[in-house]
């Protein structure tokens, strides 16, 4: 039994009617907007999103942290939260899709189940493009939806003018008693344009401070800031057994590179810490520039875009022909949708043809539309450095490249029960340490996938320090 505590944080969950609601430019501009004022913002994301995380890091000046009670029990969703609570002066907790919207009819994992779980107030964000009246329905609609729901307020967006704005506000107020927190005139232009999972990545803008500070003059003038902060600063003490997150950090000699750039960045930051925890030190590496690796006992290629720079990786000759090297060392390498891409022996974008590391017998082929979408559940069938046979694991895919002509009798570490994978309902591709699939998991929700990479990582360097030129395949 842990012992109970009395917690308190300011927080509220910027939530909305629909994806595409607006609720990240809102959200972003908050974030910007309190940190302005000196607060300190602990940044957070509802489901399995990367981008609007890194955004919402770099407008808070804060990592963000993502919250999902389907990657990992609401349990520990509620120690990764409150682990934060006497750090930061506030939380900003971004949803995601429709408030209601989850995996099932019931709404299960849905924005408003974790708010909920965080006894937090929500501001919705609604489009309300083309309705006035109506919209009050649906204000209404929403706060008798689910029982317990602390709706504290409305953001009106894509507001056409001043009439649309008075009838809409009016209109809320007469019909209910949800507060209208906020207009937001239609902008001419998103200041962030979207692709593929959402916003487009960070790293193609030079000048993001001018992005944010610009969101923030919007929010700061049409939004009632003052108040929602109030809200925040209302949201009740909880009451919640105290479960730490992280075990006793021990203490190692393995270092675990991480490959970090513009090609390769999706990393939930509890993976590396995780990592951190288990006794391996970081090291930042990258596949596109032509820097020497240090010593490397362990690497983790995360996902990303590596099409939109296949080009750069084709040209890094050196790059590629040294991970194809370290893999058939017998190195422990863990990668991650991209980085599954990189692996393999050629990718096919826009009508080219670009060299990967050939590590893997695959090829990888860019589409328009995703190729895979959703979480996952799979059942661990191989040996491997990583899971133990019959280790089931939760996670998410969200592809966009598939694998022509892929052989069905390679030799694939995962069965999903729910997704797609590489073939058949199949993932994971091994080959000697290497695990690569185009799953994404969470560590909160597979603790002993840390654990075992930096014990794997370990037996790689004993085995490189004992003078074996290849390091024998490591299971567990």
């Amino acid at each position: 039994m842990f012992e109970t505590q009395k917690l308190t944080f300011p927080r509220f969950i910027v939530a909305g009617l629909k994806g595409g609601s607006g609720k990240t430019l809102v959200s972003l501009g908050l974030a910007r907007t309190y940190r302005d004022l000196q607060l300190k913002i602990k940044p957070f994301k509802k489901g399995p999103d990367y981008i609007d995380a890194k955004w919402l890091s770099l407008a808070s000046d804060h990592s963000a942290s993502n919250l999902d009670p389907f990657l990992f029990p609401s349990s520990q969703v509620l120690s990764l939260f409150w682990t934060y609570s006497s750090d930061f002066d506030l939380a900003l907790i971004e949803g995601n899709r429709g408030l209601f919207d989850g995996k099932d009819v019931d709404g299960s994992y849905s924005t408003a189940e974790l708010a909920r779980l965080l006894s937090a107030p929500i501001v919705l964000v609604a489009d309300c493009t083309k309705v006035t009246r109506t919209m009050a329905a649906i204000v209404l609609g929403c706060k008798m939806f689910e029982p317990d729901l602390n709706l504290a307020g409305i953001i009106l967006n894509q507001t056409a003018g001043n009439r649309h704005r008075r009838i809409l506000r009016q209109s809320i107020e007469k019909y209910t008693d949800i507060p209208v927190l906020g207009a937001l005139p239609r902008l001419r232009k998103n200041p962030i344009p979207e692709r593929h999972m959402g916003l487009i990545s960070d790293q193609e803008y030079q000048d993001l401070d001018s992005i944010f500070n610009k969101l923030a003059q919007i929010v700061k003038e049409y939004v009632d800031t003052d108040k929602i902060l109030k809200i925040a600063r209302d949201a009740k003490v909880a009451e919640i057994p105290y479960d730490p997150v992280w075990p006793e950090k021990s203490s190692s000699d393995v270092v675990i590179g991480i490959v970090r750039d513009a090609s390769l960045w999706f990393y939930y930051e509890e993976n590396i810490k995780a990592l951190e925890v288990h006794g391996a030190k970081i090291v930042e590496l990258s596949i596109l520039d032509q820097a020497d690796w240090p010593e490397v006992h362990g690497l983790y290629l995360g996902g990303g875009f590596p099409e939109t720079l296949a080009a750069q990786i084709k040209a890094n000759v050196n790059k590629r022909r040294l991970v194809k090297h370290l893999a058939d060392k017998g190195l422990p390498i863990y990668a991650e949708c991209g980085g599954f891409m990189y692996l393999c022996q050629d990718l096919f974008y826009d009508g080219l043809t670009y060299p990967m590391t050939g590590v893997l017998p695959v090829q990888t082929k860019v589409h328009k539309k995703p190729q895979g979408h959703g979480y996952i559940r799979a059942e661990v069938i191989l040996p491997n450095p990583f899971y133990p046979v019959g280790q089931k694991i939760v996670g998410h895919e969200f592809h966009y490249s598939d694998c022509p002509d892929i052989d069905s009798n390679l030799n694939f570490a995962l069965r999903l029960q729910r997704g797609v994978g590489m073939c058949n309902g199949m993932d994971g591709l091994l080959y000697k340490n290497v695990l690569a699939s185009y799953a994404h998991t969470h560590a909160l929700g597979v603790p002993i996938w840390a654990k075992n990479f930096v014990s794997a990582a370990r037996k790689f360097k004993q085995a490189m320090d004992s003078g074996l030129k290849e390091c024998p395949e490591i299971v567990v």
